[in-house]
């Protein structure tokens, strides 16, 4: 039957945006955003697997991320809601560009926060799920605690930091929240070494995208130009005095660009129409 995804709703607002948080998080990762946001968007905040209520997928590996993605596709059509927009942070930014690449139907506007479209070359792919694979081990032989330590010490969250103290708290929490098992299983089966690589997948992409980084976070912030790059319908912005995690360090801007970029009006440009129907693109009106 495969997995089935646990989520809940919050806000009031007419536009469905389903959110995806980031490794070691849960569906709560986003609640300091709900004063800011919840009167323009109905969110749907979804635990992934291995996180919060979800449980791993049956299987591991690419299949594992696929089954995923799929999860997340059912999840969107039991809800009933029509078309349905898609914010991503990390780990659940990749989630998001591959179920837009999975069934585009499904969704309006997709916003990736730190996000990538996976490792182009197989040797990388191998190399990551090595890495990925002795972290597992390091998370089932250690535990949640000493792996929380060991990861709030990368050089990738050095910007977090500076957070208010009860926001840093709030985060940790939900770090810690999360199972030994979970998280490592999750490493095996939504990690950047399973995640298909989508390059390719880009520039057939026709959902508006927003690309969220951190002006800090040089690797990402850097990736993110590179997809702009590929993407036809694209926005982009980097938060200065940030790191990996803008929704986290500069809440308030963050829902100024996302609130601004939901609420642009757009329309399928003609050139875009012409490639979907075979049409003549010098016949058409806007």
């Amino acid at each position: 039957m495969g997995v089935t995804l646990a989520y809940e709703t919050w806000g009031e607002g007419p536009r469905p945006l389903v959110l995806l948080h980031g490794f070691t998080g849960n569906r709560g990762s986003f609640d300091g955003l709900k004063p800011l946001m919840g009167r323009s968007v109905k969110a749907i905040a979804v635990d992934l697997p291995g996180h919060g209520a979800t449980p791993l997928p049956e299987r591991r590996g690419r299949d594992g991320f696929l089954e995923t993605v799929d999860a997340l596709v059912s999840l969107v059509d039991s809800l009933g809601l029509g078309t349905v927009d898609l914010l991503g942070y990390s780990q659940g930014a990749r989630v998001a560009l591959a179920a837009a690449v999975r069934a585009p139907d499904r969704f309006g506007r997709l916003i990736m926060e730190s996000g990538s479209p996976g490792l182009h070359r197989r040797q990388e792919r191998a190399e990551r799920r090595e890495s990925d694979g002795q972290l597992a081990a390091f998370i089932r032989a250690k535990g949640v605690d000493a792996f929380v330590e060991r990861w709030e010490a990368l050089p990738l969250f050095d910007s977090l930091r500076a957070m208010p103290a009860e926001r840093r708290e709030r985060l940790r929490a939900h770090r810690r929240a999360c199972t030994a098992e979970g998280l490592a299983g999750a490493l095996e089966c939504l990690g950047l070494g399973v995640q298909p690589d989508y390059w390719s997948e880009l520039h057939h992409q026709r959902l508006p995208t927003l690309l969220l980084t951190g002006a800090k976070d040089e690797k990402f912030t850097n990736t993110a130009r590179r997809m702009a790059a590929e993407l036809p319908v694209v926005w982009r912005h980097a938060f200065a005095d940030c790191g990996h995690a803008p929704h986290l360090e500069t809440p308030e801007e963050y829902v100024r660009e996302v609130l601004g970029f939901l609420q642009t009006p757009w329309y399928e440009a003609p050139q875009f129409e012409a490639a979907a129907t075979g049409a003549d693109p010098g016949r058409m009106s806007p």
